[in-house]
């Protein structure tokens, strides 16, 4: 019988890109969300659970025989946002509390330990002065959301030492794309800019567009984790940094995605401008940054795959094809 895989997240973007890509592996797959989770092609064996995973109880029963479990949930405010506010309890749950109740439930079950992926990203790290990072930083979080996905990681790393399971943290830097057949949405800042364009509304911006993003495709973040649990006798205790290694000025990024736009859709370009911050900014969005693989490269032979300007083609094309409303 082939290993059990749960995904924690189903549906998400980052945790349906895994869900797949753990199925292509061979792996029996039982994906966990609050709506159907559509049936990852290929997949030997695959379980569809509909849960609310903050009910009390509900966690113990979808990981007892898991032999690898995927934290892929992230919490969003009734905007549509990841980021969770001070006295947010909801997003804490979500964000640290299950990951704190995962734990229990695994130190409960006893066997062999099991092996859990969690998705971390930048947030993590918070306040630096290096553009380029490669997981060797102290970490200073500056967001209620930074600081509560760090809380879940330390969790996971220390029972990892205790034996209760193997941890392996991947950081992830700005991730976009899609998911063929997931149904699952891209969130992150550049999808939600084609939407704009779409829509024939000016791509905005907080900066002069000098802001330098590392941005990976969802296929090579899935990647990551499929090749992480291949390899995780060396890699389980830590946290591993995931990226391109190079990094675009925002300001291109966008006008690239204006012009895909019109190109599909035979408008003109919509503008791209600059626009002041509506209220308080987290300074990270004003931060440049990349992200040094090489340390999870020479473990596991992982590299990026997908160009960017194909992935940001093949990005905009999607939602145009989906039938992103425009005018």
């Amino acid at each position: 019988m082939s290993a059990r895989a749960v995904v924690l997240g189903g549906t998400g973007f980052i945790g349906s890109a895994v869900l797949h890509a753990l199925a292509r592996d061979g792996l029996a797959v039982r994906a966990v969300a609050t709506r159907p989770t559509p049936p990852p092609p290929g997949a030997t064996a695959f379980e569809d659970v509909v849960l609310d995973l903050t009910a009390p109880g509900a966690l113990a029963g979808v990981v007892a025989d898991a032999d690898v479990v995927v934290y892929a949930l992230a919490h969003r405010s009734g905007s549509g946002s990841w980021r969770a506010a001070d006295g947010d309890t909801a997003a804490e749950r979500v964000n640290t509390g299950l990951v704190l109740d995962l734990v229990d439930v695994l130190s409960a079950r006893g066997g062999p330990p099991p092996v859990v992926l969690y998705a971390g990203t930048k947030s993590q790290l918070g306040n630096t002065d290096r553009v380029r990072i490669d997981g060797s930083e102290t970490d200073r979080p500056r967001t209620p959301y930074g600081r509560q996905k760090l809380a879940a990681e330390l969790a996971l790393t220390a029972a990892d030492a205790d034996g209760v399971l193997r941890a392996v943290s991947l950081r992830l830097p700005t991730t976009y794309g899609h998911v063929p057949g997931s149904g699952a949405v891209d969130r992150g800042v550049v999808s939600a800019m084609a939407r704009r364009a779409l829509a024939g509304e000016p791509i905005t911006m907080w900066h002069d567009g000098t802001v330098r993003r590392d941005l990976l495709h969802v296929a090579d973040a899935a990647e990551a984790f499929r090749l992480a649990l291949r390899h995780v006798d060396r890699l389980a205790g830590r946290h591993w940094v995931i990226g391109t290694g190079r990094s675009a000025p925002l300001g291109e990024v966008f006008r690239e995605v204006a012009g895909l736009v019109a190109e599909l859709t035979g408008r003109e370009p919509v503008p791209v401008r600059s626009v002041p911050p509506p209220g308080e900014v987290d300074p990270g969005d004003l931060e440049s940054v990349e992200f040094d693989a090489s340390a999870f490269t020479a473990v596991t032979g992982w590299r990026p795959r997908v160009p960017a300007d194909e992935g940001l083609r093949d990005t905009v094309a999607r939602l145009v094809a989906d039938g992103v409303a425009h005018r």
